[in-house]
Parts: structure tokens; sequence; C-alpha cells
């Protein structure tokens, strides 16, 4: 990856710092996109720069992409939160649609700013972190699992003709990770015997996934088992 250049959402710690590390390491040059000023600090560790703000507004998206400069070879939209609200009939739509716009939204908003650049430049390489609620429905958090479909159908439906035009993408759809998302819930998850897979190892599977995943790969993975590629079942 050296000499190429990477934009990183979500990047101010977790799966994203992961990957700018992984990424900065094996040569690429890495803008660190995320609403926590402590991108800068994390940006910083691994030569590359930080575009702090909201996700949420396409134009953070734009600003992104301008301060890779004249290229955007490896995109990873990473950026994503949970809900705390289970039942639609009670729901706070202030919180909804800031879930909406964070896990569904801003993936549209770095499509729509960095696939001009890549097809200006012959191609690239995107993977979005979904998750396992992107492939089942999980009920502890329905709005989240409603957004992580909205963005398989996503790939799904765009993978094949960006195929064609000599950009990749894909998406990894992890189990639970050992992230601040879950911090609040990290000793319950222990006590119960739930295993966690660590950022560290969603972020070697983005790397592969960038390198060498076939468009449209939907990677999952999960504590203690070899990683695979989930295979939606034909049609009745």
């Amino acid at each position: 990856m050296t000499g190429e250049t990477a934009v990183i959402t979500g990047a101010a710690g977790g799966i994203g710092a992961a990957v700018a590390r992984r990424l900065a390491a094996s040569g690429a040059r890495c803008v660190l996109v995320d609403r926590n000023p402590a991108v800068e600090d994390v940006a910083a560790s691994v030569g590359g720069s930080a575009v702090v703000g909201d996700l949420t507004d396409p134009e953070l998206s734009a600003r992104a992409v301008r301060a890779a400069g004249d290229r955007v070879d490896l995109l990873v939209l990473n950026a994503g939160t949970n809900s705390a609200d289970k039942d639609p009939a009670t729901l706070d739509l202030g919180r909804y649609q800031a879930v909406v716009g964070v896990n569904q939204h801003s993936v549209v908003y770095g499509l729509r700013a960095a696939l001009p650049v890549m097809r200006e430049n012959g191609g690239g390489s995107i993977v979005v972190t979904a998750s396992l609620a992107a492939l089942q429905g999980t009920e502890q958090d329905p709005i989240y699992t409603m957004t992580k479909h909205a963005v398989i159908g996503l790939v799904r439906a765009m993978s094949g003709p960006l195929s064609k035009e000599g950009i990749r993408l894909s998406a990894v759809c992890p189990g639970l990770v050992d992230t601040p998302l879950v911090a609040g819930a990290r000793d319950r998850f222990q006590a119960a015997g739930i295993p966690l897979l660590s950022a560290d190892e969603v972020a070697a599977a983005v790397a592969d996934v960038l390198r060498d995943g076939e468009p449209g790969t939907e990677l999952v993975l999960r504590p203690g088992r070899p990683t695979a590629r989930y295979v939606p079942a034909p049609l009745p």
C-alpha cells in the first residue's frame, strides 16, 4: 500500500484507529475522520492528518476527500453508533436521526464524496464496517439492525456496477467487538462468558479485504472462529 492514500471514518478509537495503524504501517497515507477531537492524536501517531466534525453533515465527507488531495485509493467507512431505543413507539426522534445519520447516511455521503475521485484515478477499494446485525435480526437493538441491513443492501446493489469501473466495494460483518461502543456492557459480557473480538482482529480483516477481497464480499468475523464469506441464500 506504499504511496496510497486512505480515508478512514470513525477513527478516533476502536476499529477505525486500529485500521489506521495497520494501513499506515504498510505505507499508506491516512486521513482520519471523527467527531471526537482525539482523532487528531491518532492521526499524529500514524503520521496522517485528521478531519474533525459531524459525519451526519455531508460536507464533512467532502472535506475529508479534499484533505486526501488528488487521490483516494482506499476508503474505510467505519463510523457507527448504537441506539438506546428499543421500541419505535417510544423512541426519541433526535437520537433516532443521529443513529441513522451516522450508520447509514454517512456511508452514502462518503461514497458521494470519494467515488468521483476514484473514478478520475482509475479505481480504488472501499470497505464498509457492517455487523452481524446486517445479516440477522438483533432484537437488542432494532434501530442499529435496520441501519446495518441498509448498508449491506447498498453494498449488494452497488458492488457489481462499481467493479466494472475498477472500484471494489465490500463489507466486514463482525460480531461483538471490544471498542468504546460496548465499554458500558463489557463486564456483563465477560460475566456471561460472551467473547469479544479485538479491534485489531477486525482491522486485519479490513486490510485483507481492501487488498484482496472480491467485489461484494461480506466477511463475517466471530470470536474463536475462522473468518468466512457470507453468501445470501437464493430466493425461493
